[in-house]
């Protein structure tokens, strides 16, 4: 097997989805923040989070992996596997943040910010 030369880590698609990458992990860990922190302990009843792109979407957790998985693919090129796992990441994942945000909706009727969207912020 031959070595790839370096400057496959410095090409275009590289920097962009190291870039995608820690977007999303820091999305995805502030997102986990903000659902850690949201009750008091002791405290049941369900809250809307609020804050980072929870302003955008009902699920900004699931969109910060998504996102990450995504970076990751774009870095490596789209090669089989990691575009596979991005792919049926989006589909897993994404699932569940369509799911978070009908439940959302139905539970706290108005009082849910409306301008979130489901999966992609701004946009659906």
């Amino acid at each position: 097997m031959r070595d790839a030369p370096l400057s496959v880590l410095y090409a275009p698609n590289a920097i962009l989805g190291y870039a995608l990458f820690a977007f999303g992990m820091a999305a995805n860990i502030h997102s986990d923040y903000i659902l850690r922190t949201l009750r008091q302990p002791g405290e049941t009843a369900y809250k809307i989070p609020r804050g980072g792109l929870f302003e955008y979407v009902s699920g900004a957790h699931f969109v910060g992996e998504i996102i990450e998985w995504i970076g990751f693919a774009t870095a490596t090129g789209f090669v089989s596997a990691p575009a596979a796992f991005a792919a049926f990441n989006v589909m897993g994942i994404g699932t569940r943040a369509i799911a978070t945000h009908e439940w959302s909706v139905s539970y706290f009727g108005d009082k849910y910010p409306q301008g979130r969207k489901r999966l992609i912020p701004l946009v659906w």
